[in-house]
């Protein structure tokens, strides 16, 4: 079996340079949200989310958060010091969630959890900056019908 080798030319060679990218996580859906911020990281980009307790999740609130206090009950057999841990931030929230969408066991998905923030609020260095928003995440119907990550934090045991 023969294989071929193609050669590249550097004019073809498609290379984006790294960009910082900052995502305001007001009125958009977590799940959506999540999934454009992996790819982001993938591709070697460097995301900061803002506002990472006005992030919507959509559903019933009773069952959001009865779900989540079942998550919460899941301890280790021996002792609780060794873990699991669960977040009960908003911001480690959404952090677990993008993790969940990235190779975590492989080289590349663990740099490129590295190259991701999570905020509550606006941090006073990135005020000044140019916020992105992906419209195919942002929520479609009232807010009433949405749980934020911010009431689900303070259901669950989060101290602001």
């Amino acid at each position: 079996m023969v294989k071929q080798v193609t050669e590249v030319k550097a004019s073809e060679k498609k290379t984006t340079a790294p960009q910082t990218i900052i995502v305001d996580g007001t009125n958009m859906i977590a799940g959506r949200l999540c999934s454009h911020v992996a790819k982001l990281l993938i591709k070697g980009n460097r995301v900061s989310i803002v506002n990472s307790e006005n992030i919507m999740l959509s559903g019933d609130r009773k069952l959001i958060i009865e779900e989540y206090r079942k998550f919460l009950e899941i301890a280790s057999i021996n002792n609780p010091k060794f873990g699991p841990f669960h977040p009960r931030r908003p911001d480690t929230m959404i952090s677990r969630m993008v993790r969940g969408m990235l190779p975590k066991n492989k080289p590349s998905g663990q740099t490129a959890l590295k190259r991701l923030r999570a905020y509550l609020g606006v941090p006073n260095e990135l005020r000044s900056k140019k916020t992105t928003q992906f419209d195919d995440a942002k929520i479609r119907r009232p807010s009433p019908y949405y749980t934020t990550l911010g009431e689900l934090g303070k259901m669950v045991g989060w101290n602001e």
